[in-house]
């Protein structure tokens, strides 16, 4: 994108950055008005330490009343007999409750139970079909063949 500003006056043309025509004048205002060497008077620089010290003051000021007040509310918990123990505990509790009541631990847990459901009736099936087979293949010829063979061989082993 090319974006071009021209200001016409008193002879000068500034284009903007991205123009492909170089800057044929500088405004002598505009280099004024930048500050290169960040200089400053006494003045403003012993204001400016002035109220950098005010606020680190204040800083510390506040740093001290939070110690205070997290002190008192330490000792206010002591006093009802709640213990960092007892804190975790309960936000713990309250954490899994929270989960367990949020939309997305429902559908997973709906989701987990159909595919726990639908998986035991898998097994349930299978095992029924093999069920049947080892049935249906003791109930063979070829089975009961086997079957008495065996059954002589342990008699004659019992006789020896």
């Amino acid at each position: 994108m090319e974006t071009r500003q021209q200001e016409r006056g008193q002879g000068h043309i500034r284009t903007g950055l991205l123009d492909p025509e170089p800057v044929t004048e500088v405004d002598e205002e505009m280099v004024s008005d930048v500050d290169l060497n960040n200089t400053m008077t006494d003045e403003e620089r012993e204001e400016i330490l002035s109220e950098l010290t005010k606020l680190e003051e204040e800083i510390s000021t506040l740093r001290q009343v939070l110690a205070s007040k997290e002190k008192h509310h330490s000792e206010l918990k002591a006093k009802l007999g709640i213990t960092p123990l007892s804190e975790f505990k309960q936000n713990f509790n309250k954490s899994w409750y929270d989960m367990q009541t949020s939309t997305a631990y429902k559908k997973t847990s709906e989701t987990l139970s159909t595919a726990g459901q639908k998986t035991s009736a898998a097994f349930t099936t299978l095992g029924t079909a093999i069920s049947r087979k080892f049935g249906d293949m003791r109930n063979s010829p070829s089975f009961k063949s086997f079957e008495e063979k065996v059954e002589c061989t342990v008699s004659n082993i019992k006789l020896n």
